[in-house]
């Protein structure tokens, strides 16, 4: 059974989650080299990385890539940070998230399904490394 986590503690990682999300990437990766882990997740299972794809912050994405943030870890309803910032069309985060190995094709839906649901052929484009 999962340890109870205190106010002050659970106050903490949501102003974590909310610093992913405003891509105040300084302060967030100040405190990731402090120790904070790197794949922290959510209640819904997103990650920071997931959080910061999907609020279209490349510079916080790559941070987070650079000091090891798992670009495979789906949040609780199979979505990828990849598939995040291809939805929001952030081209900066998508090509961060594939230059560090990130499959188009993982999760569910993947960012290629993604892509073709949403009908934005610009991201297939990158997606697929054309051009």
């Amino acid at each position: 059974m999962a340890e109870e986590l205190d106010d002050e503690t659970l106050a903490f990682a949501h102003r974590m989650f909310d610093l992913a999300r405003a891509g105040r990437t300084e302060e967030l990766i100040s405190q990731v080299d402090a120790g904070l882990p790197v794949n922290l997740t959510n209640n819904k299972g997103d990650t920071l990385l997931i959080l910061a794809a999907y609020h279209a912050h490349p510079e916080t994405v790559a941070a987070l890539l650079d000091r090891g943030a798992d670009h495979s870890r789906t949040n609780d309803r199979g979505q990828t940070a990849l598939a995040a910032a291809t939805f929001r069309q952030s081209v900066g985060a998508v090509t961060a998230l594939l230059d560090a190995g990130a499959d188009a094709a993982h999760g569910n839906p993947s960012a290629i399904d993604t892509a073709a649901f949403f009908n934005l052929p610009e991201m297939l484009a990158v997606l697929r490394r054309e051009g």
